[in-house]
């Protein structure tokens, strides 16, 4: 079945590419969030990753689950962003204004919590009640606070890992590493 939505979605059957994405599209979203920590910034980073599958749905091989391809693109998009936002805040200072002393240790001033609204979509409704408790600890404000201090390669390891449950290799394949 897979097989055959894919070959429709490569044609350019855009219902065929919806019907391949959609069970993906709240966990994507909040794979995101978990990375960036920002729900406006994880929405703007699942978009450009779905149209970046859709754009190289040709390079789709196979040897990994479309889920996998999914979050190796998704998981893409956020570090650039994150590279970018860092590269951006530093250019974007005047090397002659003083910057304030820090506020805090490890203060993550611009992170916002997850709308309950997305959240309540999250959990598998055949899961049980302990499954879809941690999925929810999973998005918990002081998880992702947590996350934030981490490298961003670090983070998205301990995300697709611990969180997602990945294998150590397919992640390592994801993020092109060992």
């Amino acid at each position: 079945m897979q097989g055959e939505l894919v070959s429709r979605a490569r044609s350019g059957d855009d219902v065929a590419f919806e019907e391949l994405v959609r069970p993906h599209h709240r966990e994507l979203q909040a794979h995101c969030y978990r990375i960036l920590g920002s729900a406006a910034d994880a929405e703007d980073a699942f978009q450009e990753s779905l149209t970046a599958a859709w754009k190289g749905l040709v390079g789709f091989e196979g040897r990994a689950s479309f889920r996998t391809w999914l979050y190796r693109i998704a998981t893409g998009r956020c570090l650039n962003m994150v590279r970018a936002s860092r590269r951006s805040a530093v250019s974007a200072t005047p090397s002659h204004v003083e910057l304030p002393g820090p506020s805090g240790l490890g203060e993550v001033l611009w992170l916002e919590p997850y709308p309950d609204a997305m959240l309540e979509e999250v959990p598998d409704p055949t899961a049980g009640p302990e499954a879809r408790y941690e999925e929810r600890e999973s998005i918990s404000l002081a998880f992702i606070a947590a996350l934030q201090l981490l490298p961003p390669r670090q983070r998205a390891a301990l995300i697709l890992t611990d969180v997602l449950d990945f294998s150590a290799r397919e992640v390592a394949e994801m993020l092109d590493t060992t």
